[in-house]
């Protein structure tokens, strides 16, 4: 089994004829206004999982839809039924004033699952915590919530394939339920900056590990770009490693691009 990583929480896990992509969204620094996970890769994607509705995580995700026809899953919030027809949050429309079919959408509440080919996907709690970004001499600050695009659909993953269960816990604070998943891989954010945060900081992502009891984690969603700011959501991983490390478990530093194997 094959992992990329693609900043934010954005992933590839390869195995055997398995091409899952986890939130093909937005690189969000001005300068490079691209999608996260590369074009060249869409077309051979055959699972497409969606943690929410934020750019950064769902951007990309009717196009690459489009261009491999591959299932998407989602938390139920980001999806309605209307005439019988399946349809999301639009992935670029503003708030929640436009809707668009998916082919092939598989909405799921909490402890619901999902066996698409030979990959099981299930849902886990996430609570997405408020935004808060300086813009200039204001901070905006958005609360998640009825009616709200930020955080929309917000939901976790277990995935099980070839014998191995990986969990992706999207941008979430922590929480008491996710105690005794035990998966091989463990995906979770570590940039919350602090009090009220849409994330984990370092030290409620080391809580996370020890409810959890992963074999491996690899921490995600910190030090990334957000419009002409360089580093937002800043955290120390080193610090995060040495600790999770000092648990037992094995700790993998992802930058762009990178790629590890188990």
């Amino acid at each position: 089994m094959k992992i990329r990583h693609f900043l934010y929480n954005s992933f590839l896990i390869e195995s055997g004829k398995n091409k899952i992509a986890i939130d093909p969204g937005q690189n969000l620094w001005i300068f490079n206004l691209s999608s996260l996970i590369p074009e060249t890769e869409w077309k051979s994607i055959t699972h497409i999982l969606i943690t929410h509705g934020d750019p950064d995580h769902y951007w990309q995700a009717d196009r690459v839809a489009e261009a491999s026809n591959a299932p998407v899953v989602c938390g139920k919030e980001l999806a309605k039924v209307e005439n019988g027809e399946t349809l999301l949050v639009d992935p670029r429309g503003r708030g929640l004033t436009s809707w668009i079919p998916f082919k092939d959408a598989h909405p799921l509440d909490i402890g619901e699952a999902v066996i698409l080919g030979d990959v099981k996907i299930e849902a886990v709690k996430t609570v997405h915590g408020p935004i808060s970004v300086p813009i200039l001499w204001f901070r905006i600050r958005k609360q998640p919530g009825p009616g709200e695009r930020v955080g929309i659909g917000s939901v976790g993953f277990k995935i099980t394939l070839d014998g191995k269960t990986i969990v992706n816990l999207g941008d979430s604070i922590l929480q008491t339920e996710w105690a005794g998943l035990k998966p091989d891989i463990l995906m979770l954010p570590i940039g919350g900056p602090g009090d009220n945060a849409w994330t984990m900081d370092v030290s409620d992502a080391l809580e996370a590990v020890k409810l959890i009891a992963p074999k491996m984690v690899i921490p995600c969603h910190y030090n990334v770009a957000f419009f002409w700011i360089k580093n937002i959501a800043s955290a120390d991983d080193q610090l995060f490693k040495r600790e999770v490390e000092k648990l037992g478990v094995e700790c993998s530093i992802m930058r762009y691009g990178d790629v590890i194997e188990i």
